[in-house]
């Protein structure tokens, strides 16, 4: 046994490195074989060895009684070595076959559809940002004026031109903004417009070149209930996080959270969004951005597996105008009509006009033509 355990300690630094082939042949656990000594005759056990050392030194303290101590202390050191010998000579003959039981397992194989998953979220990220919404305080004891924030979110790089693209109720009411990247760095960012009415903003950064990885632009207009879908964002303030899920459904109304009008065909998904993820990408298995995380169903405020995204259809046309004019502008009629339940009763159909205003598109056209 102590051989045993020394040669389990001696082959520890061969087998426990990857890189590195044992010297010594493999340590078995289930080996019942004893040690031999290969001796090339006949064998000789170590107690006749020392019974036939122990009779020369009798035979010879008869013989010569004055020096029979010094006799006997001389053999009996020779026996020690030799016992010394033969179990260090044992030490490298013994079967060692399991010593490849200590070394360490490969790392698991990732399946095709991890990989795939990984290599979205590493091709993506630098793309996403953390802002924080900055606004100032005055201490009420010091009266000294403070810049706190007051909320976060997360967004994307448009452009190459330092355009970041968020949700309006992201960066509402804010004084400054902050924009964080994914290898920390952090700049100021200046709002470039916003549309309340589709809950979408564009700010802008002055960043390096190599810091602004647009993020892939895809199509909504030919998603599938069922698609797999990837979120990215900041929830909790847990920067850069990734969730899966699934369309949901499609064509949903959620209202906007600055003026309560309805944004039609959103898409509904159950990758976990919560507080922090408004303003980042929902992206398809193919890393394109198909919509802005922006609202969830919960009665608690935590995710509860309904999310609703903007599509991205719907975006670029409002990114588009806030970044050539600042501002967005809808062609309107200028009427105002009665609802559809009055015309029904009134027995006509159409739409029943009750008043086209004088400064609207409507009445100038109306004026104009008088």
């Amino acid at each position: 046994m102590a051989a045993y355990s020394l040669l389990s300690t001696l082959s520890s630094p061969f087998s426990r490195s990857p890189n590195r082939n044992p010297k010594l042949p493999p340590l078995s656990l289930t080996s019942t074989s004893k040690p031999s000594f290969l001796f090339p005759t006949r064998k000789l056990s170590l107690p006749s060895l020392h019974s036939l050392i122990f009779n020369q030194s009798k035979n010879s303290s008869n013989n010569n009684s004055s020096n029979s101590c010094i006799v006997s202390s001389a053999f009996d050191s020779f026996f020690i070595l030799c016992t010394s010998l033969a179990l260090s000579f044992s030490l490298f003959v013994t079967d060692v076959g399991a010593a490849s039981a200590f070394v360490v397992t490969p790392p698991r194989k990732l399946q095709s559809d991890e990989l795939a998953t990984v290599r979205l979220f590493q091709e993506n990220t630098p793309s996403v940002v953390y802002i924080t919404n900055l606004a100032v305080r005055q201490d009420a004891f010091t009266l000294d004026v403070l810049e706190v924030p007051q909320g976060s979110g997360s967004g994307f790089v448009w452009d190459t031109d330092g355009h970041i693209v968020t949700n309006y109720h992201v960066i509402r009411g804010a004084s400054d903004l902050k924009v964080t990247f994914a290898d920390q760095t952090t700049y100021d960012a200046k709002v470039v417009g916003f549309d309340q009415d589709k809950d979408v903003a564009v700010l802008r950064v002055d960043a390096p070149k190599d810091k602004l990885r647009p993020i892939p632009i895809g199509v909504s207009a030919d998603l599938l209930v069922g698609q797999k879908v990837y979120a990215i964002g900041n929830p909790f303030g847990l920067d850069h996080t990734l969730t899966t899920g699934v369309i949901s459904g499609l064509r949903r109304e959620i209202s906007s959270a600055a003026t309560g009008r309805p944004i039609q065909d959103v898409i509904q998904t159950d990758a976990a969004i919560n507080p922090g993820n408004s303003g980042g990408p929902l992206l398809d298995s193919s890393g394109n951005l198909i919509g802005i995380n922006t609202a969830i169903y919960s009665p608690s405020g935590a995710n509860s597996g309904v999310g609703f995204s903007i599509p991205v259809d719907t975006v670029s046309g409002i990114v588009d105008q806030l970044v050539k004019f600042g501002k967005v502008t809808r062609p309107i009629l200028g009427i105002k009509f009665a609802p559809d339940q009055s015309v029904e009763q009134l027995g006509v159909s159409g739409v029943l006009v009750l008043d086209a205003p004088a400064n609207g598109p409507a009445g100038k056209a109306l004026t104009f033509s008088i």
